[in-house]
């Protein structure tokens, strides 16, 4: 059973995986390696002067996984269960989590399998995306969205943050207080 099953590892999933693992959670990625990012040319990244999409997104997957989060190549196709209980059913098996970070990019095909509610979207060529709060949580409690699915620009520096600050979120859930991460300089 993982604290939090993540799907997607592009900006948004890896970022709320770094927050997470960081934390101390449990944390699963599922991730089907079909990000846009991976396509991209990025110059207008906050600290990075220019970096491939495919780099980035590399770069994103080793943060987190040098806290702990284990990354699965496979299709997530839906989610059922209920808050502390979920299961995220993927084309090759399944993984239990006590919550579900949706992080899936330009795709929403989960959500109707999974009974989470949609709507328009408002980026350009972003046709639906998952209808949340301003915390990122869906309409089912336990199960958030991050990134461009949760209706936030499609910019790598906006999706990452957003990722990170959902994770924030299901992070101080979990833990009953509000989470603060701030390393300092070593002397």
């Amino acid at each position: 059973m993982y604290d939090i099953a993540i799907i997607g590892a592009g900006p948004a999933g890896a970022s709320a995986a770094l927050f997470a693992a960081k934390a101390g959670k449990k944390v699963v990625v599922i991730d089907s390696d079909q990000s846009v990012t991976r396509r991209a040319w990025i110059e207008n990244h906050y600290g990075v002067a220019e970096i491939t999409g495919p780099d980035l997104v590399e770069t994103g997957k080793k943060q987190a996984a040098k806290f702990g989060a284990e990354f699965i190549t496979d299709k997530a196709t839906a989610i059922s269960g209920e808050a502390g209980g979920f299961t995220v059913k993927t084309e090759a098996g399944e993984y239990a989590a006590s919550h579900v970070i949706v992080a899936s990019g330009l795709m929403t095909d989960v959500a109707e399998a999974s009974g989470l509610q949609t709507k328009d979207g408002t980026e350009p060529r972003i046709k639906t995306i998952f209808d949340v709060d301003a915390q990122g949580k869906t309409n089912k409690a336990g199960i958030w969205a991050a990134g461009t699915c949760a209706g936030v620009s499609m910019h790598t520096i906006v999706t990452a943050g957003h990722g990170a600050a959902v994770a924030i979120n299901v992070i101080s859930e979990l833990n009953g207080a509000r989470y603060v991460d701030h390393d300092v300089l070593k002397a």
